[in-house]
Order: structure tokens, then sequence, then C-alpha cells
């Protein structure tokens, strides 16, 4: 398929083209320059995806809204990892894994985020203490000033998400 034959495709050229480096400059305010880029090409790869039926309107706004997503896609990857990084270090008879054994459970905990995002922080939070710390019902309650009722609430709607996303 020609350039010709994909309207869409054009279109969101002509969007790169007029708005990349305007993209990049304000991403660089939160960014260094290389990650700044990548988020800015990631923006336009996200709207390419996702046919828009007409026109933007403001190609700045969607632009900056997809843009601020994916940042905030990598700043939680960033966390993420500095967690892990904190809890091995704090963990004395943990032995330093190997580089593939560190990006496969880095891989595993960006696994995970996504697959828990967009359910409450409680959810999250009860879900990642029991299955990845290996805390009793009892203790998470405790932990988070809950009750077990609660827990038992919030395993049910993580196991559910985790259930249906890996029917989809």
């Amino acid at each position: 398929m020609s350039g010709r034959e994909n309207p869409h495709g054009e279109y969101v050229g002509s969007l790169f083209r007029s708005h990349y480096p305007w993209l990049c400059g304000r991403l660089r305010r939160h960014l260094g320059d290389g990650a700044a880029e990548d988020i800015a090409a990631d923006t336009f790869v996200q709207l390419l995806s996702a046919p828009v039926p007409e026109p933007i309107r403001q190609p700045r706004a969607l632009l900056t809204t997809i843009a601020q997503r994916l940042m905030y896609q990598l700043w939680r990857r960033r966390d993420l990892e500095r967690a892990y990084l904190d809890a091995l270090l704090e963990d004395d008879d943990h032995l330093a894994p190997s580089p593939e054994a560190h990006a496969q459970m880095i891989e595993a905990l960006q696994a995970i985020d996504t697959l828990l995002d967009g359910l409450p922080a409680k959810v999250k939070a009860t879900f990642l203490l029991s299955q990845l710390n290996g805390l009793t019902y009892p203790q998470i309650a405790l932990e988070l000033g809950i009750s077990q009722r609660s827990v038992s609430d919030y395993m049910a709607k993580a196991f559910n998400r985790c259930l249906k996303l890996s029917l989809d």
C-alpha cells in the first residue's frame, strides 16, 4: 500500500512534520533529550495506530495528552525499577541477579503494573502485598488498615482483572 492509498497516514505525517519539533521541546522540560524524542515519536506512532475519522481540531492538545500518558508510563516503569533495585539492596541475603534475570524481573514487574493499571490503589497494593510479599490476608489488613473482608474483595477484583485480561 502506498502513502497515497492511506490518507490517515498522510495526515499523521503532516502533523508530525508540523508539530514534532514543538512536542520535543515541550517534553524536554520534563525529560532529557533522548527520552523526549522517544516519547514524541511514540506519540505519533500511537496517533497513527488509532485512525481518526475526521481532522483533529486541536492537534497540540491531543498530542500533549498522548505524550503525557506515555511520560507517566515511563516514570511508572522507572519507579518500579528503582523500587526493585532498592529491595535488592535491602536484602543482604539475596545474591545480585544476573543481568538477564534482572531484565526478566523488570519486564515481569512492568507486565504486572500494566495488568493492574486502572484498578484502585488499595486493590493494587493488596494484590502486590499478597503475591509479591507473601503476606496473609490478616497481615495485609493490618498493613493497609482495612478489614479482612476488604482484603478478600480486593483480591477477588484483582484476580478477576487478571483472568479477564488473560482471556482477551
